[in-house]
């Protein structure tokens, strides 16, 4: 008789592992099936290892600056197999502790290929190919997203990687091409300028980073040229022909000045849905653009099975994935109503780093609403000219008639650490005068909120 849970979890990303805990934390019998580790992609080959990396190429950047700060460093190098193997201890030591909270709670972990065979229950795929069958009262799918490709372009995961191999070299190449200039694309191009790669970056639309405001996007532009990136917007890689010392690749659009051919390409053009055998013969849910439909409550159109996070379609963040997890799991276990957010903050964690929450410039516009817009720069703030972190912005967009906060946008230092007073503040739909009345501390980055806030009704004290 195959053993049965409240609760059977498959896939243990930021989505699944939080999920499981929550349950386990009502009291619940809860299980999870995972073809790898715990922490998922994000744990595992995104988030965590890569901003490791993105800290020790600030670091390298700092060292071949640092005059600035006063400092003779001479005969400096660095070895890039360290480098990366520093971030892959980050993502073991986080793995480990998910582990461990896995065991505190008391949470059976199921290593294999989970596939739903019928409603209620679970068919797991050992690595030996050894089988077991598992019974649940409710089914969560939190499979995640894997990179997508672009028709045409061959990955043979060596020469033309996506994000995963990327994180994997253990030796810089002398070029890369990176195609796509999304919160990837643009964090791995800052990465490999700063040990010395030379990158190109081809976006196919106007700007990179697309989704962000106009301002944010031009300004990390403007940086990019300055380290030596080359970046070609409003271009496509239409092929790719793959050789012994690289790859060479046919554009439509702008050029790259130093020929076409590089050591490395790396593929980040977005994600789809991972629902690879994740269904038996008999099983059918709805999807969406490729994605998994649910209802209000997380529901799929199969009663009993459930679905959060990446596998049910953008925003493709682990914040995001994260929440949906308490929400899911409080509505299946406790009298509280699930909610979808629509206030989701987003970060790409380069220097200057950029991160904003709620509308564009450009989508209050489309959509005849009035507003006022706060901007300053942070070279007027007195912490980032002490800190010499002065490139960049906060730009606030306030309702003109309520004074509501409708958008904000920061590109500069601690951008993603400051984005999150912004988001706080929409939740609770403030207001021009209530941002005004929080004293924000001095000197700190943090004032130029206020800052950006008085400039909206022209009352800017220090510009």
């Amino acid at each position: 008789m195959a053993e049965k849970y409240d609760l059977i979890v498959i896939g243990g990303g930021p989505a699944g592992y939080v999920a499981a805990i929550k349950a386990a934390q009502y009291g619940k019998k809860v299980a999870m099936v995972e073809v790898e580790r715990a922490g998922g992609t994000c744990l595992n080959w995104g988030c965590i290892p890569t901003k490791a990396l993105l800290k020790q190429a600030e670091f390298a950047i700092h060292l071949q600056h640092a005059q600035d700060y006063g400092f003779k460093v001479e005969g400096v190098s660095f070895d890039f197999a360290q480098v990366v193997s520093k971030s892959r201890k980050a993502a073991d030591k986080m793995a480990a502790g998910i582990d461990h909270l896995f065991k505190k709670n008391k949470i059976a972990w199921i290593k294999g290929m989970g596939t739903i065979e019928r409603p209620g229950q679970v068919k797991v795929t050992k690595e030996d190919g050894s089988v077991e069958i598992y019974d649940a009262d409710k089914i969560l799918i939190s499979t995640g997203a894997k990179p997508r490709t672009l028709p045409g372009l061959v990955l043979d995961r060596k020469t033309v990687m996506t994000s995963r191999e990327a994180l994997a070299l253990t030796e810089a190449p002398k070029s890369i091409l990176i195609i796509g200039a999304g919160a990837i694309g643009v964090e791995f191009a800052y990465f490999y300028n700063a040990f010395g790669v030379k990158v190109t970056l081809v976006e196919f639309a106007k700007n990179i980073l697309p989704i962000e405001d106009e301002d944010s996007s031009v300004l990390l532009k403007r940086k990019f040229d300055s380290y030596g990136i080359e970046v070609l917007t409003e271009t496509k890689v239409t092929a790719l022909e793959i050789g012994e010392n690289g790859a060479t690749a046919t554009f439509e659009g702008q050029s790259p000045k130093d020929g076409n051919s590089f050591e490395k390409v790396l593929v980040a053009v977005g994600v789809e849905a991972r629902l690879d055998g994740l269904l038996g013969p008999d099983m059918r849910l709805d999807l969406f653009k490729g994605f998994l439909q649910t209802d209000a409550r997380y529901q799929t159109n199969i009663p009993g099975i459930y679905a959060i996070g990446d596998v049910i379609g953008p925003p493709w963040l682990a914040h995001q994935a994260s929440w949906e997890a308490g929400q899911c799991i409080d509505g299946l276990y406790s009298d509280k109503v699930p909610q979808k957010t629509h206030l989701v903050p987003g970060c790409t964690y380069c220097q200057p780093q950029v991160a904003s929450i709620g509308a564009t410039e450009k989508k209050l516009k489309e959509q005849g609403i009035a507003f006022k817009v706060g901007k300053f720069p942070f070279i007027a703030n007195g912490k980032a000219v002490g800190t010499g972190d002065t490139d960049g912005f906060v730009k606030l967009l306030y309702g003109a008639e309520h004074h509501e906060l409708l958008g904000a946008h920061i590109v500069g230092a601690e951008a993603t650490e400051l984005i999150a007073e912004l988001n706080l503040a929409m939740n609770l739909e403030a207001t021009i005068e209530d941002v005004l009345a929080t004293m924000h501390a001095h000197p700190t980055l943090s004032e130029v909120i206020a800052d950006a806030t008085a400039a909206a009704i022209g009352k800017a004290v220090h510009m």
